[in-house]
């Protein structure tokens, strides 16, 4: 509470000059805490002289108890274990707890650091992209769409039908089912059997990799578009992927994948992460070319770029993350097209949320494994030097210690509430309001990187920013918890499977 030098002395002296006729005499207790002791140390010289001056002497507690100092202090013998303990196990509590000050002090910072920096990046990135020439084709190249599909039966219909409906002309669709057996293929072909250019492979089980390279294996486009079995295309949106790929330094082109089923709030609450921070965050590394995710619901690769690399890789639960590095690595320019819209199922219970997330989080841990010789390597540009310590950073590292920030609030808001059970009447919330205030300034600053995100969306419905406040309490600590777990599971090493997501056809295209 750092109350100033004149209030210390006065409270003092106020209570000692009422003393208990009863008692030999009185102990002055400074609640001295720690942290900032200077009005303490400047008090105490003047205090001792005023109780001297009315007449008290100081003295040892042993004195004042009528005790001698080995009465009340007995000598340890020697060898004692709290000799030989006291010291190192006060020293590591000192240790971790100033560790835990200054860790919170350095997430907080980085937080707000970074959230700044994603916003200039994603601004200059919608001036850049303003003002950039569209380069254009000769003849339009032929396009191949892939669509890996296992028990997509509910879904995979509108998927190729939005398809098909697309603005480009020049392309043809492969389906690859992927040994569904919810009757996908049959769907395929009584809605899109009598279309010449659809076709469908049927496949027996073998991941979404195997299937996707199947269907690759089939295409005879120059560029290739691949997205999952849920998604549905906006008309214009493979138009807008293909035209960058008339740049020869270009490779790959990610579109702008948004949350097409908000029925509740768990979809809500990812639509607005779709918005404020993972779209974002792709605006702001497109400014530096350093995206490290096409992502699998809309994206567009060189066939050229995808032979080079033995196509999707399949030793890792994030291709598409993999994918995308690699092609960076090998000098391949990756591009960002924020009106190549794709609407997208997301999970609508807690446990088909936390399991999709659990294999982004477990695929990403992978992705940086496989990729740690670009780490920091100044040969491979911005990717190595910003792109992949940004993810190991601010996606690992910083949801691994984001907890605290939270429980540090908790505690705050527990120890407020013992003082107030145990002080009536001289009860002072200073910390708990110094805690909120900076939890309120951390809020407000989050507001303000979210209005610029959807500031950079068009069309946006911003009814969703009121659910910004609610997300911090619930939604981002079980996206904490899956990123520990997927931590503890790559310490522990088991082998990860899919984590097929069961599919309610509720995306609604807009």
């Amino acid at each position: 509470q750092q109350p100033s030098v004149t209030d210390i002395i006065s409270r003092t002296l106020a209570q000692v000059s009422n003393p208990n006729p009863e008692e030999r005499g009185q102990i002055v207790l400074l609640h001295d805490a720690g942290g900032e002791r200077s009005q303490t140390v400047a008090a105490l010289p003047a205090l001792i002289d005023a109780l001297r001056a009315k007449g008290y002497a100081i003295v040892p507690v042993s004195e004042l108890a009528g005790l001698t100092r080995d009465q009340a202090m007995p000598p340890l013998p020697p060898g004692a274990l709290a000799v030989v303990a006291d010291r190192p196990i006060f020293l590591l509590l000192g240790w971790t707890g100033h560790a835990l000050h200054w860790l919170l002090v350095a997430t907080i910072g980085l937080g707000f650091a970074r959230l700044l920096l994603l916003c200039s990046l994603a601004l200059k990135n919608a001036y850049d992209e303003a003002r950039r020439p569209v380069p254009a084709f000769e003849t339009l190249p032929l396009v191949s769409v892939l669509i890996p599909a296992y028990n997509e039966a509910s879904v995979v219909g509108a998927s190729v039908d939005r398809i098909l409906a697309s603005t480009y002309p020049n392309l043809e669709v492969i389906v690859i089912d992927d040994g569904s057996s919810d009757g996908t293929s049959q769907v395929v072909n009584e809605r899109c059997g009598h279309n010449s250019r659809v076709t469908l492979i049927t496949i027996p089980n073998s991941g979404k990799a195997t299937a996707v390279n199947t269907g690759l294996g089939r295409a005879r486009g120059e560029i290739v578009v691949a997205l999952d079995a849920d998604t549905q295309f906006q008309p214009e949106t493979i138009s807008q992927l293909t035209r960058w790929f008339a740049d020869p330094h270009v490779g790959a082109v990610a579109g702008n994948a948004k949350v097409g089923n908000r029925t509740n709030t768990i979809t809500r609450w990812q639509a607005l992460e779709y918005i404020t921070a993972q779209n974002l965050e792709r605006r702001a590394l497109a400014a530096i070319n350093s995206i490290t995710v096409v992502p699998g619901a809309v994206g567009a690769w060189r066939r050229r770029v995808l032979d080079e690399h033995g196509g999707f890789p399949a030793d890792t639960l994030a291709e598409d993350q993999d994918l995308t590095i690699a092609v960076q690595r090998s000098g391949w320019r990756v591009m960002f097209d924020a009106d190549a819209v794709a609407w997208t199922e997301a999970p609508d219970t807690l446990s088909g949320l936390a399991r999709q997330r659990f294999r982004w989080a477990y695929g990403t841990l992978q992705c940086l494994w496989k990729h740690s010789g670009a780490f920091l390597r100044p040969r491979y540009g911005t990717l190595g030097l910003l792109g992949l310590p940004q993810v190991w950073l601010f996606q690992i590292l910083f949801a691994v210690v984001s907890p605290l920030i939270d429980l540090t609030l908790a505690w705050q808001i527990a120890g407020t509430y013992v003082d107030y059970l145990q002080h009536r009447g001289q009860f002072s919330p200073d910390n708990l309001i110094e805690t909120g205030i900076y939890y309120g300034l951390f809020l407000l600053v989050d507001l303000g990187a979210a209005l610029i995100a959807f500031a950079l969306e068009r069309g946006e419905d911003r009814k969703l920013l009121w659910w910004l406040a609610l997300q911090r309490f619930g939604y981002r600590q079980m996206m904490y918890y899956v990123v520990l777990k997927s931590v503890m599971t790559a310490i522990s090493g088991p082998v990860v499977g899919w984590g097929k997501l069961t599919r309610k056809a509720t995306v609604s295209a807009r």
